[in-house]
């Protein structure tokens, strides 16, 4: 998967792990969406040792935030 329109070049996603266990995914820094039990687990499991470019695209897909054009034929390779 890639960012073919350099859209996420200027990294306007990032994340934030709580003390209470959910995770805040913001896009230019106001929280777009919050992730807590299983969820946030899994999701901080995927960002482990993800490079920059890869984590921005893990982002985009975790908000929604992922209209770039190729959405279904990620959808299809990941069933």
């Amino acid at each position: 998967m890639q960012d073919k329109r350099g859209k996420l070049l200027d990294a306007p996603f990032d994340y934030l792990a709580c003390k209470n266990g959910s995770v805040q995914l913001r896009q230019h820094g106001r929280v777009v969406k919050t992730l807590s039990g299983r969820e946030a687990a899994r999701f901080l499991a995927r960002a482990a040792g993800l490079d920059a470019a890869a984590l921005q695209l893990l982002l985009a897909r975790e908000t929604g935030q992922f209209k770039f054009g190729n959405e279904k034929a990620h959808a299809l390779a990941r069933r």
